[in-house]
């Protein structure tokens, strides 16, 4: 549980119908399998221990003696095993029948948690054999013990306080109310469900979208573990479909119809800042629910889930494709209302031929086709300087003509050159002076020509740069409105691939994918034998690693150990552990110092969950010390060595 992720396991035995011993066997077999695996918090379907689908063999004595001491059997297994184990089981108490979900650990029955909604609709009928579980949890006597006997019990962690888990019951989840509502609220991180949902066409997945929204809504984890083969096939066929989620996202899914264990991580830390930040998530003020202690040692899991090394993108190919033209439409949208807003009707866009300029032009030419104002009078603007090569300079040419903007070209050579002269600038001195200047002359130059013709700079810095202060203050870090602010670089790249593969001019598109194939650069130092001198990764690092740590920094607010620790599983085989750790290094030193940059940012819009804009998601003193995250980052290079 080292930085809080917690192995889970959701476990399908083969079973028998009505065979206890048989079952008791195969349970505990898969548990102890689960335990030596890592799990910590392991899962079994419902009625478990004798089979769902008993049908009216409920009503017998001996079913129900037998099925108890099984119980009792699997819950000394127990004794030697670092986890909580959720079993389904048939209780008779006072009469009555119920089902429930036996939660044991180190040799004890912690408590039973009972179902609240029964099925009795289509194939359903348990209110034939079955009573609803009470409102409110009690104590019954079981095996000459006190044990919890009812809903909504919350299973807490003695190492590991913030680790607390709650069980429901197949139906539970389906109900209008699911039980696990109650227990969230009251601080329930990890909620698991014995089930026994039979196969139909299509159920599974309507399932996982239940599983993966009951996951989101609760912003919690959630393990569920379905009954499988074995059990009748009167009616109906049971496919063993488990599900591990996590605040919407479903880590592992079993297949279907075949028994099987499926395992994974949960980050009890993501959820629990996730719950810090989202304002509607109100916990319970008042605790009405039973808590019971378990014990399961802290350790550092052994990671298996998959940490994507490009957060911001998804991996699917239709998914992304429909990613990239939501962005471009929400970019397009916002540029869009600010030009109706001003009553503008012409855009000024400084063009270098890079990746980010180019989307900024893209996006613009949109916005325009979509306000009804002719492309002509887009702008685009070309500022040859001491670092521009014939490459990117007629790529800008090239894409400005295809797009039907109106090209404009500013050679600033001379401008700069006379500025560097009235400040004692040496032109040989290719120092920070040497660049900004350019930078600023160039932005001198949008804002005069924006003013001439009545029109908006059009920022084309993207959200990678904002993070690292890779900008200059007050060049080309000042806009109007800037359309890239919240797009990574790594989602920049993948935008402009998606408009070059769906666009119908060949020649535009070819333009397109070779600014592609251009190194990243700003260009502000001279060419060496005409090539591109200047490589901004060579100098902040790679742009996909800084957009690795970005994203977990902003969404989850995970310490430097833990994103470095990832980092290297997501990366494996691409960058080494020294790699990793160096650059993250780099991006924590220009997160903090560069902080003044971000602070005051052109308006722009917002398009995924990750932002820096200072007016709305990301809020911080320019003057924050970077002590407590530097101490872990030094931490972390004392373990390495």
């Amino acid at each position: 549980m080292k930085q809080g992720f917690i192995k889970v396991a959701a476990a399908t035995p083969d079973i028998r119908v009505a065979d206890v011993a048989f079952n008791t066997e195969e349970i505990i077999k898969r548990m102890r399998e689960a335990a030596g695996n890592g799990a910590r918090i392991i899962v079994f379907p419902e009625l478990c221990v004798t089979g769902y689908t008993c049908g009216d063999l409920f009503t017998q004595d001996a079913l129900l003696e037998t099925a108890k001491g099984g119980l009792l059997k699997i819950t000394e297994a127990t004794r030697d095993l670092e986890a909580l184990v959720f079993v389904g089981c048939p209780i008779a108490v006072d009469g009555e029948l119920y089902n429930t979900a036996a939660a044991l650990n180190k040799g004890m029955i912690l408590g039973f948690t009972t179902k609240t909604f029964l099925p009795n609709y289509g194939e359903f009928y348990e209110m034939r054999q079955f009573t609803p579980g009470p409102d409110v949890t009690r104590e019954i006597a079981f095996d000459g013990k006190r044990v919890p006997f009812g809903p909504q019990i919350l299973f807490v962690s003695r190492e590991t306080k913030d680790l607390v888990v709650s069980a429901e019951i197949c139906e539970d989840v389906w109900s209008p109310v699911p039980p696990s509502i109650r227990a969230a609220l009251e601080g329930a991180l990890i909620l698991v469900n014995c089930s026994a949902s039979d196969e139909t066409i299509g159920k599974d997945r309507y399932r996982e979208g239940l599983i993966s929204g009951q996951s989101a809504r609760l912003i919690a984890g959630y393990v569920y573990a379905n009954a499988g083969e074995g059990e009748s096939t009167t009616d109906v066929v049971f496919g063993g479909h488990n599900l591990i989620a996590e605040n919407g996202t479903i880590l592992k899914s079993s297949g279907r119809f075949v028994n099987e264990t499926i395992y994974s991580e949960i980050d009890i830390r993501r959820l629990l800042s996730e719950r810090r930040k989202n304002t509607t998530f109100r916990s319970a003020l008042h605790k009405t629910l039973p808590a019971v202690f378990f014990s399961a040692k802290e350790e550092k899991t052994v990671l298996t889930r998959e940490f994507s090394p490009a957060p911001f993108v998804p991996q699917n190919e239709r998914e992304r494709a429909d990613r990239c033209e939501e962005i471009l439409m929400i970019q397009a949208m916002g540029l869009k209302k600010r030009l109706l807003h001003t009553k503008t009707t012409s855009a000024i866009v400084g063009i270098s031929g890079g990746l980010d300029s180019t989307l900024a032009l893209l996006v613009t030419a949109k916005a325009f086709d979509m306000a009804g104002i002719p492309r002509a009078n887009i702008h685009a603007v070309t500022m040859p300087c001491f670092g521009t090569t014939d490459r990117t300079y007629q790529n800008a040419c090239r894409m400005s003509e295809k797009l039907g903007a109106t090209l404009m070209e500013v050679p600033i050579r001379e401008a700069v050159t006379v500025h560097f002269r009235d400040i004692g600038q040496d032109l040989e001195d290719h120092s920070v002076t040497y660049e900004n200047g350019q930078a600023r002359e160039r932005t001198q130059v949008l804002m005069d020509l924006a003013n001439k013709s009545g029109g908006l700079v059009i920022g084309t810095g993207d959200m990678s740069e904002l993070a690292l202060g890779w900008a200059t203050y007050n060049g080309d870090h000042m806009s109007m409105y800037g359309v890239n602010a919240s797009v990574p670089k790594t989602l920049v790249r993948h935008l402009v691939q998606y408009y070059a593969d769906t666009c119908r001019d060949r020649e535009l598109r070819e333009v397109l994918l070779d600014v592609l194939d251009t190194p990243v650069s700003p260009e502000l130092l001279p060419p060496k034998e005409g090539e591109i001198a200047q490589k901004t990764e060579d100098l902040v690092g790679p742009y996909e690693l800084h957009d690795f740590y970005l994203y977990y920094v902003l969404r989850f607010g995970y310490e430097p150990s833990k994103i470095y620790r990832i980092a290297k599983k997501a990366f494996a085989g691409s960058y080494d552990d020294e790699t990793i750790l160096k650059w993250l290094k780099k991006f924590y030193w220009r997160f903090f110092s560069q902080q003044f940059k971000r602070s005051c940012l052109p308006d722009g819009p917002k398009v995924g969950t990750v932002a820096l804009s200072p007016r709305g998601d990301w809020r911080m003193p320019s003057d924050a010390c970077a002590a407590v995250w530097i101490s872990d980052l030094e931490r972390i290079e004392k373990e390495e060595r």
